[in-house]
């Protein structure tokens, strides 16, 4: 769903955990710039700037436990989604007011699992369908929802429905991401659970970019006869998002050398574990940038002002990767380092702004008392 920016009219001067003596930016591998290619509509792309910039225009919510997907509404307001505690709540755009609509059902959380991604139906404002991706005591899933604000607050979910079942789970990489593309279809990024055998494995749902319909069967048009996988070799998928041109990126976490982003094409291998970055070998599909784990391990992205952001957890910093078409027409660019700890989900909010949400109580994190938080920032 396109996202909607939330009306500024009351700065909230709540802050979230911020730090300074940020380290010294490391080198990430990036492509030079190219002659600015002729995109699917025909026309020739504008390539950004080398250089952008950020700024954090206010904090539009704190005080979230283990938040990790966000969605939009569409009026303004927010709904973000808590992996540890299984509830789904409504964050007013402009008063940061928070409003729980329920808990999910049926959610296991444990490790990595929990209550992850979710994403609004294409047709939310006849259906008023939310879908959520979460860990259950046998699989990881996608269910959906129908959320009527006019009950109560914390009784507003209805009953889920199971869309789609049968995604590995573990304690670890249990990938997470779900989005509708603009194809209307949906798409769920999903680990290998940590048995790296599955990614290759075609016939498995784990280290998969999945594609399907919002009744979760294979979507037409899919590379694989009768599946519902769209690419494969992947670690742990936790970040989806597309240009302009309807192009799909992904964000991946690397073992203990390399993170990636990755231009998704369907059909095709992205090494995972025969391969982790770059590799000239195997014919694999090389990521479009590549970080040591250490400047990375990068969960959501988004896509703004002609560039890809990638929020980073281990990292604690928000990645800049300026695109010209499916490559990196720039060194990528590190903002926010170690400001706000560890950020989980970036979402775009239409022009130059993005929605970014913090993940310092996910058990890992420093968590100051104000965490987490959401806030809005203004990206060139």
């Amino acid at each position: 769903m396109p996202a909607v920016l939330a009306a500024a009219a009351l700065l909230l001067t709540a802050g979230c955990s911020s730090g300074d003596g940020a380290p010294p930016e490391k080198d990430a591998a990036a492509s030079s710039a190219a002659a600015a290619p002729s995109s699917p509509s025909g026309k020739a792309e504008e390539t950004p700037p080398a250089k952008g910039s950020v700024e954090v225009v206010r904090t539009v919510a704190t005080g979230l436990a283990s938040p990790w997907g966000l969605a939009p509404v569409g009026d303004g307001d927010l709904l973000v989604s808590s992996r540890d505690e299984a509830t789904i709540t409504r964050i007013d755009g402009k008063t940061g007011k928070k409003t729980e609509l329920g808990e999910v059902p049926g959610v296991a959380s444990e490790g990595e699992g929990g209550l992850l991604g979710i994403a609004l139906s294409p047709d939310f404002a006849s259906d008023h369908m939310v879908y959520a991706y979460f860990t259950s005591a046998s699989d990881n899933r996608v269910v959906r929802m129908l959320y009527n604000e006019r009950k109560p607050a914390g009784e507003q979910l209805g009953a889920p429905d199971t869309v789609f079942r049968g995604i590995p789970k573990g304690t670890i990489h249990n990938g997470g991401r779900i989005a509708f593309g603009p194809d209307r279809m949906l798409y769920a990024g999903t680990g290998e659970s940590g048995d790296t055998g599955l990614s290759q494995d075609k016939k498995s749902l784990g280290g998969k970019i999945l594609r399907m319909t919002p009744d979760g069967e294979p979507a037409p048009g899919n590379p694989f006869p009768d599946s519902p996988v769209y690419s494969y070799g992947h670690r742990n998928v936790q970040g989806l998002a597309w240009d302009r041109e309807q192009r799909l990126f992904a964000s991946e976490f690397g073992q203990n050398t390399w993170d990636e982003l990755n231009a998704i094409a369907p059909g095709d291998n992205y090494g995972w574990p025969e391969a982790e970055g770059h590799e000239d070998e195997g014919g694999f599909h090389n990521p479009v940038a590549q970080w040591s784990t250490e400047d990375a391990s990068p969960s959501g992205i988004a896509y703004a002002e002609g560039s890809v952001w990638m929020a980073g957890l281990r990292g604690e910093r928000l990645w800049r990767i300026p695109l010209n078409g499916t490559e990196a027409s720039a060194k990528p660019q590190a903002f926010l380092e170690e400001e706000y700890g560890r950020l989980r989900t970036v979402v775009a909010a239409g022009g130059d702004r993005l929605w970014l949400v913090t993940s310092n109580t996910d058990g890992r994190g420093d968590p100051k008392p104000e965490d987490d938080c959401v806030l809005e920032l203004r990206v060139s």
